[in-house]
């Protein structure tokens, strides 16, 4: 069971925009897997980190197109999850 919750959490995302979200909202924001919805998110999250969601929202991010000289490819689409926690907790991911 515990190996499936860290399935369905790929990792934490840090840029700019995720820093301010987490600092003024209370908002953190992780890569999860492409098949997992928002109820699997909240469970993981509770049950990894031991806190209370208040809200989910999740974003399906579409693959880029890129070229490599003649060659034309893409990346591969994913998905990530913005988590809205309880007032007053916090989730320690190493930043």
């Amino acid at each position: 069971m515990e190996k499936e919750l860290y399935k369905i959490i790929v990792r934490p995302l840090f840029s700019e925009k995720t820093t301010g979200l987490r600092d003024s909202k209370n908002i953190y924001c992780f890569q999860v897997d492409k098949q997992a919805t928002k109820q699997d998110v909240k469970e993981a999250l509770k049950k990894i980190y031991n806190v209370n969601i208040v809200k989910c929202n999740i974003v399906n991010v579409p693959g880029k197109k890129k070229r490599r000289r003649f060659v034309e490819g893409r990346t591969s689409s994913w998905k990530k999850a913005y988590v809205k926690l309880k007032q007053g907790e916090k989730i320690d991911i190493g930043v």
